[in-house]
C-alpha cells in the first residue's frame, strides 16, 4: 500500500513542477511589446570557414518543413530520409528505433547539439522521447558527417543523424519569445508544450523547454493471419490494451558569444512510465508489462577560432539513466528488475589551416560506462572507451577530398570475470567531390569507409539474454552517387533538387536482436556475413505557379538487397536479412497560400521477411500509411496563432512494421501554437 501512495504523488509532484515552470514563463508575456514602428534588421551569423568544410552533402530536414510534417518526435521525422528504416512498435509511447542500409541499429550515431547520445546497455536511442517542439533541424549523413572539425566518434559511425535544437536569436528590441503548443488527439493522448527564450545580455541568452504527454494508448486494430495453406487463421478487430504513457520532459539551455566562438550548457530531464503491449501471440491481447525511465544528461561546449588557422573545440558530458521493469504476467515468471546506467564523456577537437586549401585536425574522446541492476548475480559491467582520430581535407577548385583515420581502444570490466581483454581497431575513411560544371550545379561523389561497434552490456552480460560469445561487428561501406542542385531567381520553378547514391556494404560478425516475447527482452545472435548493395534517390523541387501560391514536393526512394552469406549448408543461405524490405520510400507534397497549409505524406515499405528463413510462412507484406495535414496561421494580439488539424493513416490501412505489433487504423489530432 506504501508503494501504491507513493506513485501518484511522485507523479503530482513532478506534474507540479513543470506547472509552476510554465507559470513563470507566461508571467514574463505581461511584458510590454516592443513598438512596430522599430525597424528590424535581419539576422546576421558569421562564422569561421575552418569549422565547416563537408565534402558531401547531407539530406536535411528543418524549418518550415518539420512544422508541416504531423511529426511529434525525431522518429517520426526520419521516417522520410533514404536509406532509413524505423522500427516502431505501435501506439504513442511505443519504442522507436532506426535502421541505416541494413546496418543496424547501432552503426547510426545520433548526436544532439553536437554531442551523441549514448547507450552502453542497449545501444538503441528512443527517438520517441525527443520531440520536434525545440528542434530546429534534422540532418542524415550517410558514412559519416564529412568534416574533419568533429569529434572522434563521429569517425566511428556508418551514419550520422545529427538533431539541432533551437538556438534563441533576437532581433533588434526583442528581449524575449514564447511559444506555447496544446494537442488532443486519439488514443486520448493530451500533449502540453512551452518554449521560453530569454535575452540576457548582449552575449548571453537562455531558454527554457518542457513538455508533457499522457495517453491511453488504446487504439483499434485489425487482427488477421493467413495459414500456410491460405486458410485464415485469425480475422478480428479490437483494441490495443497496455500501452498507455505518462511522460515529462524539461530542457535548459544557456548560450553565450564569444570572440570568434561560442558556448553552451545544457540540462536534460526525461520521466516516463509506460506500457508495454508486447507482441499478439497465442491469442493473448493484454501483458502485464511495465517500464518507468528516467534519463538525465547534462552537457556543455566550448569552441574558439584563437587565430587565423587555427580552432579548437572542447566538450563534455555526464548522464545517468534508470530504468525500472515489471512483469506481473501470470503466463510467465514475474519480473522487477532495476537497471541504472551512467556515462562521463569528455572530447576536444582541433583543427589547422596549412594552406588556404589544405587543413588537419586531430580529436580525441573518453568514454566511460558502466552499468548496475538489481538482478541476481548480475556481471555490472564497465567499458573504457579511447578514441583517437586525425584527418585532413582538402577543397581545390572543382575537387574536395577528405581522408580519416580512427583508433578506437576499448576494455570492459565486471565484477565477476574481472578485466576483458583490450580491444585496438583502425578504422580509416576517404571521401571525394567532384563538380564537373561550372557554378557546381552538379557533383559527383564517392567514399569509403570501415566502421567498427563492440557488443552492448545487453548482448554480452544479460542473464537469460546475453551471450558472452558475440565477436565485434565490423561494416566496410562503398558509396557513388552524384547530386544535381538549381535554383531559379523567377519562372514557375524555383528550386530543383536530386540526390542519387548506388552503394556496396559488407558486415562481418553482424549482430541481431530479435524479439523474445517480451518488447524489452531480445535474443542476440551472430549471424556471420551480410552483403547489402542499395540505391538511395531523393528528389524535391519548389513551384510557385501563382502569386502567394507555394507548391512543395519531396519524394525519396530506397532499394536494399541484404544478402546473409554467412554458410552455404544453412538454409538460409543468401536469403534477405529480417525485417529489411527490398523497396521502399516516401513523398510529401505541400501546399501554401497566404495562411493555409495543405500537406500529404506517404509512407511505403514493400514485402520482406520476419525470421532468417525466406519461405512464406515468415513472408511479410507490403504496408503504406497516408498522412494529411491542414494548418492554418494568423496574426492577433501581437501574437502567431496556428491551428492544425491532422488525419493519420488517410486510408485506414491495416499493418504492422513488426510482426505481432499492429499499428493504429485512422486515427486524429488537433492542435493549437501561440507564438510571441
Amino acid at each position: 500500500m506504501a508503494a501504491q501512495k507513493k506513485k501518484p504523488m511522485k507523479r503530482l509532484l513532478t506534474t507540479c513542477l513543470l506547472s509552476f515552470c510554465l507559470a513563470l514563463v507566461c508571467a514574463q508575456t505581461k511584458k510590454e511589446a516592443q513598438s512596430d514602428s522599430i525597424r528590424q534588421l535581419d539576422e546576421v551569423v558569421v562564422t569561421s570557414k575552418l569549422t565547416f568544410r563537408e565534402v558531401i552533402p547531407s539530406q536535411i530536414l528543418s524549418g518550415e518543413q518539420l512544422e508541416r510534417l504531423n511529426t511529434h518526435s525525431v522518429a517520426d521525422a526520419l521516417r522520410y530520409f533514404s536509406g532509413l528504416q524505423l522500427k516502431d512498435y505501435g501506439g504513442v509511447g511505443g519504442i522507436k528505433t532506426v535502421n541505416i542500409r541494413s546496418m543496424g541499429t547501432n552503426h547510426l550515431g545520433i548526436y544532439y547539439d553536437g554531442v551523441e547520445l549514448g547507450n552502453a546497455q542497449n545501444g538503441q536511442i528512443d527517438l520517441g522521447q525527443f520531440t520536434l517542439d525545440n528542434v530546429d533541424e534534422v540532418t542524415l549523413y550517410n558514412g559519416q558527417k564529412s568534416a574533419i572539425f568533429q569529434t572522434a566518434s563521429d569517425f566511428g559511425n556508418a551514419g550520422s543523424v545529427y538533431i539541432r535544437t533551437r538556438r534563441p536569436w533576437f532581433s533588434y528590441g526583442e528581449t524575449y519569445h514564447l511559444k506555447t503548443n496544446v494537442k488532443y488527439a486519439s488514443s486520448d493522448m493530451i500533449r502540453l508544450s512551452g518554449l521560453y527564450e530569454q535575452k540576457l545580455g548582449d552575449n548571453l541568452s537562455a531558454s527554457v523547454s518542457a513538455g508533457f504527454l499522457n495517453a491511453s494508448g488504446k487504439y483499434k486494430f485489425r487482427y488477421r493471419r493467413v495459414n500456410i495453406d491460405g486458410t485464415t487463421a485469425w480475422d478480428t478487430t479490437a483494441t490495443r490494451q497496455n500501452g498507455d504513457i505518462h511522460a515529462e520532459r524539461l530542457e535548459v539551455n544557456l548560450h553565450g558569444t564569444l570572440d570568434q566562438g561560442y558556448w553552451y550548457a545544457k540540462g536534460y530531464f526525461y520521466n516516463s512510465e509506460r506500457g508495454i503491449p508486447g507482441a499478439i501471440v497465442n491469442n493473448v491481447w493484454k501483458r502485464g508489462e511495465r517500464q518507468w525511465d528516467l534519463n538525465t544528461f547534462g552537457q556543455a561546449a566550448w569552441q574558439k577560432s584563437l587565430s587565423d588557422r587555427y580552432s579548437c573545440r572542447v566538450m563534455a558530458k555526464y548522464a545517468y539513466y534508470r530504468t525500472h521493469y515489471v512483469n506481473r504476467d501470470s503466463t510467465q515468471l514475474p519480473v522487477d528488475n532495476r537497471y541504472y546506467q551512467q556515462e562521463f564523456y569528455l572530447t576536444t577537437s582541433h583543427v589547422y589551416e596549412l594552406l588556404p586549401l589544405w587543413s588537419i585536425s586531430a580529436s580525441y574522446d573518453l568514454r566511460w560506462n558502466k552499468l548496475n541492476a538489481s538482478t541476481y548475480n548480475f556481471a555490472y559491467p564497465t567499458r573504457l572507451s579511447n578514441l583517437f582520430s586525425v584527418a585532413t581535407a582538402v577543397d581545390y577548385s572543382r575537387v574536395k577530398l577528405q581522408a580519416s583515420l580512427l583508433a578506437s581502444v576499448i576494455s570492459d570490466r565486471t565484477r565477476l570475470r574481472g578485466s576483458q581483454p583490450t580491444l585496438t581497431r583502425w578504422t580509416p575513411a576517404i571521401f571525394a567531390n567532384v563538380y564537373p560544371l561550372r557554378g557546381k550545379m552538379l557533383s559527383v561523389r564517392a567514399f569509403m569507409k570501415r566502421s567498427f561497434r563492440m557488443p552492448t552490456f545487453n548482448d554480452l552480460f544479460y542473464t537469460d539474454m546475453g551471450n558472452a560469445q558475440l565477436r565485434p561487428e565490423t561494416a566496410t561501406q562503398w558509396d557513388v552517387g552524384l547530386v544535381l542542385n538549381k535554383t531559379f531567381v523567377s519562372g514557375l520553378l524555383r528550386h530543383v533538387g536530386v540526390q542519387a547514391d548506388g552503394y556496396y556494404n559488407t558486415v562481418k560478425d553482424k549482430i541481431v536482436a530479435y524479439p523474445k516475447g517480451q518488447q524489452f527482452r531480445w535474443t542476440m545472435l551472430n549471424l556471420g556475413k551480410v552483403h547489402i548493395r542499395g540505391i538511395d534517390i531523393e528528389a524535391e523541387a519548389d513551384v510557385e505557379p501563382l502569386a502567394g501560391l507555394t507548391l512543395t514536393g519531396r519524394v525519396q526512394y530506397t532499394y536494399q538487397d541484404a544478402r546473409d552469406v554467412t554458410d552455404p549448408h544453412t538454409p538460409y543461405y543468401r536469403d534477405q536479412i529480417p525485417y529489411i524490405p527490398w523497396h521502399s520510400g516516401s513523398a510529401i507534397v505541400g501546399l501554401a497560400y497566404r495562411g493555409w497549409t495543405l500537406n500529404y505524406s506517404f509512407i511505403y515499405a514493400g514485402e520482406r521477411y520476419n525470421e532468417q528463413e525466406n519461405i512464406v510462412y515468415n513472408h511479410m507484406e507490403p504496408w503504406y500509411t497516408s498522412d494529411l495535414t491542414l494548418m492554418y496561421q494568423w496574426r492577433w494580439a501581437k501574437a502567431t496563432w496556428k491551428a492544425t488539424l491532422e488525419v493519420n493513416n488517410l486510408l485506414d490501412q491495416d499493418y504492422d512494421v513488426i510482426l505481432n505489433y499492429p499499428m493504429s487504423k485512422r486515427n486524429y489530432g488537433l492542435s493549437l501554437n501561440v507564438e510571441i
